[in-house]
């Protein structure tokens, strides 16, 4: 029987670990834009998907919709987030970043790939194109496995 590979080499254990220490060094350097690790991820989401209600954005972030609404207030308050009600069913706001936000989002942004090429110091350019390309393939396995265990159709069908 082939020896256990000890659990820090296993995918699951790294890919999480480099959530962690992605997130902790990201954090770090963006303190002194006073925002949350939730409320930037907020607000990244919201620059992809404009017009997103709070529990597809809580989907998204994977957090319930209670905890998103709080972070939502956070945002709105301080100027970056607006609630509009949504024109089909007034009961629905749908959420969008203000002009203010820009700014920081740009901040944001600049931090993050300076992070990533950071992180990817001294990775060639093929090794990491095939990594992304796996992870991207191990992301659609278990996003295929979670729709099914959400009891929702395949794409595929």
């Amino acid at each position: 029987m082939a020896p256990r590979p000890h659990p820090r080499e296993s995918l699951g254990y790294l890919v999480a670990d480099l959530g962690r220490l992605f997130g902790r060094v990201f954090d770090r350097r963006v303190a002194h834009l006073d925002l949350t690790r939730a409320q930037w991820r907020a607000l990244k989401r919201l620059a992809c998907a404009e017009g997103a209600t709070q529990v597809e954005l809580a989907d998204q972030l994977d957090m319930e919709p209670i905890a998103v609404g709080r972070v939502i207030d956070r945002l709105q308050k301080a100027g970056f987030v607006e609630r509009r009600a949504d024109p089909a069913d007034r009961r629905v706001w749908r959420l969008y970043l203000r002009p203010q936000s820009a700014q920081v989002t740009d901040e944001v942004e600049a931090v993050a790939r300076l992070l990533r090429k950071d992180a990817t110091a001294g990775i060639g350019s093929a090794d990491l194109a095939t990594t992304l390309s796996v992870l991207g393939r191990v992301r659609a396995n278990l996003t295929q496995l979670d729709r099914e265990g959400r009891g929702e159709p395949s794409p595929k069908s």
